[in-house]
């Protein structure tokens, strides 16, 4: 049977500054446990802890840059370009830019809190 999604859901973000995430499908909004899309709205030298994940994160960027660092490099990701970042994969996701960025973020499996593991234990 189909699900029809009329909004999503405003999820709390991890960072220094205000970041709005409108999770569309995912654990929270939808209680798939399968995949997650979420809609990021991040505002200029918005940055947040290191995380290591388990799960694959597809990005699309729409809007601005969106700055991704990793162990062996930093890619700065523009609108209309992508990145995929593995499990197991130490990330560190930011917008240095003063416009910030706005991108879509699906993850396989759906994101939690529990499998995100971030820097610090945050």
């Amino acid at each position: 049977m189909s699900l029809h999604i009329l909004k999503p859901t405003i999820i709390k973000a991890a960072g220094n500054k205000p970041k709005i995430i409108e999770e569309f499908i995912g654990r929270v909004n939808s209680g798939d446990h399968q995949v997650s899309i979420a809609r990021m709205k991040s505002p200029g030298g918005w940055v947040e802890s290191g995380q290591t994940p388990e799960f694959t994160e597809y990005t699309v960027v729409f809007r601005g840059l969106l700055r991704v660092k990793t162990v062996t490099c930093q890619t700065d990701v523009r609108a209309g370009e992508a990145i995929i970042t593995h499990p197991g994969e130490w990330v560190q996701y930011s917008t240095p830019e003063a416009d910030g960025a706005e991108y879509i973020s699906v993850c396989l499996p759906a994101f939690s809190v529990e499998t995100v593991h971030r820097d610090g234990g945050a």
